[in-house]
């Protein structure tokens, strides 16, 4: 019988951030689905994007499965939602608008409150990091922090650093939030959106078509996307969390990218969306060139950014076939 908990906890200890600020008494959310084994070694950890949270199964629907990429019944599977998330671990408060209501944080920050995590579930090693996005960026950050434990990763469409590009769209939708935090927050939905998904995408569904009252079907798109992402999303929680990506860069303080790279001698799978315009597959050739165990996998996707979350036909098998190639599990669940 697969076994699915989800809980919260906070630690008495204070998390000490990069910043030099500190928050009291962290909490985290997560959720899990199957066994540890009793080696403790068949734990797999999924990290989520910007707007995602522990419940995986709601995010990326199939990739957990005996026919998805991770099986329950051979892993331990772990998801938690992010420092300063909205969705259970400690973040901004409801409705709060002032910035000061919760402090800056890094994908460091983020990593570290996860890591308190893993010691409580009593993991010994991390069988594999995975994520995509912003998810990717803490799979990165978990394999050069913790080398003995994280035995593998698989960053997904990220970068080893935000381009110019999309730290210039990321300042931007902060610029909007501060204007307005309602209305910023729908905007800055709206204009991220235009990156996820490709040219393609939108031009074979919308093209120039207009509805009935002559409004365009791609801003009836946008303003949908946009009114429902208001609704379930906290606006200062995602000024914390796009400055922490606009300010992440592996190679910061480490000798530069390539150097922080090469310290990271995980087996490394790299994927990349042929179409990705947020997140280009030049950033993840880059990745793969200098991970000294990196491999790269490029699929072709008419969705973008996107398509990591939609072509669960090819991301799968990808994922699962890693996971194969890897050493064996030290025992398994009983």
């Amino acid at each position: 019988m697969l076994e699915i908990e989800q809980k919260s906890i906070c630690f008495a200890a204070p998390l000490q951030l990069s910043s030099g600020r500190e928050i009291e008494r962290p909490c985290v959310a997560w959720k899990t689905w199957g066994q540890l084994n009793a080696a403790r070694d068949n734990a797999i950890l999924i990290c989520h994007a910007l707007s995602g949270s522990a419940d995986v199964d709601a995010w990326w629907p199939g990739i957990i499965g005996p026919n998805g990429a991770f099986d329950p019944s051979k892993y331990f599977l772990i998801a938690s939602n992010v420092l300063g998330g909205c969705y259970g671990s400690s973040g901004p408060r409801d409705g709060a608008t002032s910035e000061d209501a919760f402090p800056k944080i890094s994908i460091g920050d983020m990593v570290a409150l996860q890591a308190r995590l893993i010691d409580h579930l009593g993991v010994r090693s991390l069988r594999l990091v995975v994520g995509a996005s912003m998810g990717g960026m803490q799979a990165l950050e978990w394999a050069y922090r913790e080398p003995e434990l994280v035995r593998a990763i698989a960053p997904l469409c990220c970068p080893a650093r935000q381009s110019a590009q999309a730290l210039a769209l990321n300042a931007l939708q902060i610029a909007a939030i501060k204007a307005d935090p309602h209305n910023g927050l729908r905007l800055a939905r709206q204009m991220g959106l235009l990156t996820y998904r490709s040219f393609e995408d939108f031009e074979e569904r919308f093209g120039r078509e207009r509805r009935a009252d002559g409004h365009y079907q791609v801003l009836s798109y946008l303003e949908h996307h946009g009114n429902k992402f208001i609704e379930r999303f906290d606006p200062i929680s995602y000024v914390r969390l796009t400055e922490a990506m606009i300010d992440w860069d592996i190679g910061h303080a480490r000798g530069g990218t390539e150097s922080a790279l090469a310290r990271i001698q995980q087996p490394a799978l790299v994927l990349s969306i042929a179409s990705d315009q947020l997140y280009l597959p030049r950033e993840q050739q880059l990745l793969a060139r200098h991970l000294p165990n990196g491999q790269l996998k490029t699929i072709e996707s008419r969705y973008g950014h996107d398509g990591f979350l939609v072509e669960l036909d090819q991301v799968a098998p990808l994922l699962r076939d890693f996971l194969e190639r890897q050493a064996p599990l030290a025992s398994r669940v009983a």
